[in-house]
């Protein structure tokens, strides 16, 4: 696959040199069996400018910082979603407590654990994510980092993976005739937290679409 894209590379540079149009290339390659969108991605790697040779545009490339800084951002954001959820789970269960378990402390290991954590990990997640926006805003290049991509498309995944079970969840309960207002609280939370993530990075990428 790696050729055929390097061949599809060398087609449309010799192309553009013998001065082809852009529409005659795309039209020719889709004749050829190349889809749309490998098409697109080629004919963008070059700007269209009037100019005797194709002028390359600059291209995202991935550096030891900008992987660091996106993983500790995502595992930021995967740490604090997950103790904004443990802390809301703690506050129904202290606010509808089962008779069958032994009862809840407002301050109890696990709700200090996870105040401690969220106050930590969501400032690290804001902080990074302003930083970031700000490289992005000054080197547009760089919303196509390929570690980013990928980890804003694993993000997307774990959070659909996410909803999925959150609303089987309710359903199975549902049939079963065992919803309680704690259980419907927590499929809630899941929900708008999952749901919130997917959201905002499905806009993202739409936005990086448009600007692509």
């Amino acid at each position: 696959m790696a050729a055929g894209v390097q061949e599809l590379e060398i087609f449309v540079r010799e192309a553009l040199l013998r001065g082809q149009s852009r529409e005659a290339i795309a039209q020719a390659l889709a004749a050829a069996g190349w889809t749309e969108a490998q098409t697109r991605d080629v004919l963008s790697a070059y700007a269209d400018v009037d100019f005797p040779v194709p002028v390359p545009r600059p291209r995202a490339s991935l550096s030891a910082r900008e992987a660091f800084l996106y993983l500790v951002l995502f595992a930021s954001l995967y740490y604090a979603a997950f103790h904004v959820g443990s802390l809301l789970f703690d506050l129904i269960n202290a606010a509808f407590p089962d008779p069958a378990s032994r009862g809840y402390g407002l301050f109890g290991s696990s709700m200090r654990w996870s105040t401690a954590s969220v106050i930590i990990a969501f400032p690290v997640f804001a902080l990074l994510a302003r930083h970031l926006a700000r490289e992005v805003a000054r080197q547009p290049i760089k919303r196509l980092s390929p570690v980013r991509r990928w980890l804003t498309y694993l993000t997307l995944f774990l959070a659909a993976i996410a909803l999925i079970c959150d609303v089987t969840t309710l359903v199975f309960n549902l049939l079963g005739g065992e919803l309680s207002i704690r259980f419907v609280l927590k499929v809630l939370v899941v929900g708008v937290i999952a749901g919130s993530v997917f959201g905002y990075y499905l806009r993202d990428l739409r936005r990086e679409e448009v600007a692509a």
